[in-house]
């Protein structure tokens, strides 16, 4: 009888295992206006009040035992780190996709994005940025994103980081810092400018509805120039000036169209 029951109660146990599994670590929680996925829960869930983070703005390497890249930000302040792990139905770049777009409609501004090789080494995001093992894998399937939310949360920062481990499972680790100073002015790299018109079709700037911005033109132009071969369409008050002015930066003449379509600001759209 013993035994009969000892087997009842196993058996319970690996019933109940996969419920509490799927369970979410005890007292954590979303970010605003960061979707989860179906069936994806929280693996892992930290808090730290004040804490000096720095951001790479370029993809790392270790060299002499030193981390290097580009750019960084450093900012201080909470930090809220969550990661989710994923159900096989959906993948790291799902998850990454998802919280990356849905952040943008509320109007976070990207400042770095890279993905795959073009980020550095998987175990350097994973141990030496993030200071997490978990989120070590394959280089091949990585992808980062820094974003600055919008006003009036423009002194928040939002890090995403999706990872493939090879092992069948996929993680989204999401970061938010509130800085306890203002951030200042942040600008993204030209290569972030150019991987989100390729990768969304446009570029947006509804603020800028004055004379071209000479840092602006500069990033801009530099970002269009990393991909000779494709044409865009300029729209918005200013959009005559700001061509010329992309022009004059080195960017061909014949690359550059002026739309018809009506925007508050400058609008960039890719043809092809």
């Amino acid at each position: 009888m013993k035994t009969v029951n000892g087997f009842i109660r196993v058996l319970g146990l690996s019933c109940l295992s996969p419920l509490v599994w799927a369970a979410d670590v005890p007292g954590s929680h979303d970010l605003q206006d960061v979707p989860r996925l179906a069936d994806a829960h929280i693996v892992d869930y930290t808090v730290r009040p004040d804490v000096e983070r720095i951001y790479p703005l370029g993809a790392i390497r270790k060299i002499s035992g030193r981390l290097r890249f580009e750019g960084q930000v450093n900012a201080r302040g909470q930090t809220t780190a969550i990661i989710y792990e994923l159900p096989p139905e959906h993948t790291a770049n799902d998850a990454f996709t998802a919280a990356r777009e849905a952040l943008q409609a509320k109007g976070a501004e990207l400042l770095f994005w890279c993905r795959a090789r073009d980020c550095g080494e998987s175990s350097l995001w994973a141990n030496e940025v993030f200071g997490n093992s978990r989120l070590v894998g394959s280089d091949d399937r990585q992808s980062y994103v820094l974003l600055r939310r919008a006003a009036p949360a423009q002194n928040q920062l939002i890090a995403l980081y999706s990872i493939n481990r090879g092992s069948r499972k996929d993680y989204l680790y999401v970061e938010q810092l509130e800085s306890s100073t203002d951030l200042g002015e942040l600008l993204p790299t030209s290569a972030t400018l150019q991987r989100q018109l390729k990768s969304t079709g446009e570029l947006d700037f509804p603020n800028f509805t004055g004379e071209p911005d000479e840092q602006w033109l500069t990033l801009i132009s530099r970002a269009l120039n990393l991909d000779t071969t494709s044409r865009v369409s300029l729209t918005g008050p200013q959009a005559a000036a700001w061509r010329d002015a992309l022009v004059k930066k080195g960017v061909r003449a014949a690359r550059i169209e002026l739309g018809n379509s009506e925007a508050p600001g400058l609008h960039i759209e890719l043809l092809r």
